[in-house]
């Protein structure tokens, strides 16, 4: 099942699930457009208007884990560094240990956050009905996401389903009780219109005066025009909804202003590197922006019979694989501008290469990582840094080198 939400809305996807009680993942992606700051980032949006405006668009995806058509688990494209979990987890006086996460990315197969979930609840170190109250949070944060979503694309994927398993979700009342908060959230248009805006306090003496100093306190502290309005809803164990409409009358009086946050800048991606001279061995077309990476395949690849192209800028690089139509393509995942989901998803729309052999090589091992790779079509996947050896069983399995005559 896949399509666009101009096709089919969220909750006709969800109840569909529900009701063919179906295991899987469920793929949404959409471009996030926003109001970048420009000039002076405490200025309040009204005294903006006269100024150059910087969009700013983000491409960004969720997943949602099914079993039996109930909901067990969700990530978002944002949840860096597994800053969703720790902010959940400082209600129970937590902190996540970066030793612990390392240790586990090497041995487990489910996403880092999850299994970081699950070695807590085995350590006695938070019960199971904290970790279930924990995921339930994080689904209510991906459903009022997506139900707040008007255009994207989505993907389902039959599964296994996740294990071991922590809890199951029916969809129907909490489809229900999301939508609620949607609409109580967007009552405050244009004030708040995203959960990743921060807030600024621009009269620090009103709010004084008029707050208990309890509250106040807490206000002054997260008011710092970095901490998201979802981190702060984490942090109060507050729903958006009820968040801002505690807010909205400071903001509205212009004590306090929201302000978007500002988008990390994008590298400039390098040019591109080609191409061996031509051969009757099976051409493999390199496709990542590290230099250093592509010569060394180059290198390995070349010295075992194969032909090889190489290129490193992924937006220039797409027409030129059209034009070397290779056996098997090897794409980076992380690469400025074009990312490889992207390319492997538009190849794939190609009749040239529905079937073309697509390895993705990264360096994240992630078992989110794993997953979209398979969603957008990808045949398999090669894990930096890799050896030879291993290079070489993962390509044969799918091509064969012609023997160089000595």
């Amino acid at each position: 099942m896949q399509g666009t939400l101009n096709e089919i809305d969220i909750r006709s996807i969800l109840q569909l699930i529900e009701v063919g009680q179906r295991t899987g993942e469920l793929l949404i992606e959409a471009y996030q457009t926003s109001l970048g700051n420009s000039g002076n980032d405490h200025q309040p949006s009204d005294l903006k208007l006269s100024q150059p405006i910087k969009i700013e668009t983000q491409r960004i995806f969720w997943l949602v884990f099914f079993v039996n058509g109930q909901i067990v688990y969700t990530i978002h494209s944002k949840n860096r560094g597994c800053r969703r979990l720790q902010d959940y987890l400082s209600r129970y006086q937590i902190n996540l240990i970066p030793q612990e996460l390392e240790s586990l990315q090497r041995i487990s197969h489910n996403e880092i956050e999850y299994a970081y979930l699950w070695q807590l609840i085995k350590q006695h170190r938070l019960t199971p009905e904290q970790g279930k109250n924990i995921i339930e949070r994080m689904v209510q944060e991906t459903l009022f996401d997506l139900l707040s979503l008007r255009q994207g694309a989505f993907i389902f994927e039959m599964g296994l389903g996740l294990d071991p398993l922590l809890t199951s979700l029916e969809i129907t009342p909490l489809v229900r009780e999301m939508m609620k908060e949607v609409q109580q959230w967007k009552q405050f248009h244009p004030y708040f219109q995203s959960p990743q805006q921060a807030l600024i306090i621009a009269d620090e003496q009103q709010l004084q005066d008029t707050l208990p100093q309890k509250a106040y306190e807490q206000l002054l502290y997260w008011a710092d025009g970095k901490t998201s309005l979802r981190r702060l809803s984490r942090r109060l164990q507050r729903n958006l909804g009820s968040l801002a409409r505690s807010l909205y009358p400071y903001v509205e009086r212009g004590w306090l202003h929201s302000t978007p946050i500002a988008s990390p800048s994008v590298s400039k991606s390098k040019n591109i590197w080609d191409e061996p001279t031509p051969s009757n061995s099976p051409h493999v077309l390199c496709l990542d922006d590290d230099l250093t990476i592509g010569k060394t395949v180059e290198a390995i690849l070349t010295e075992n019979g194969y032909q090889i192209s190489l290129i490193t800028d992924p937006l220039s690089g797409l027409s030129l694989i059209f034009e070397f139509n290779p056996d098997i393509i090897l794409c980076d995942i992380a690469m400025p501008k074009l990312d490889g989901y992207e390319i492997c998803a538009m190849l794939r729309h190609s009749k040239r290469f529905q079937y073309t052999p697509i390895i993705m090589l990264t360096g994240k091992e992630g078992f989110i990582d794993r997953i979209r790779a398979r969603m957008m079509g990808a045949t398999d996947y090669l894990t930096k840094p890799f050896g030879e050896q291993e290079l070489l069983l993962l390509i044969e399995k799918y091509v064969h080198p012609k023997i160089i005559s000595q």
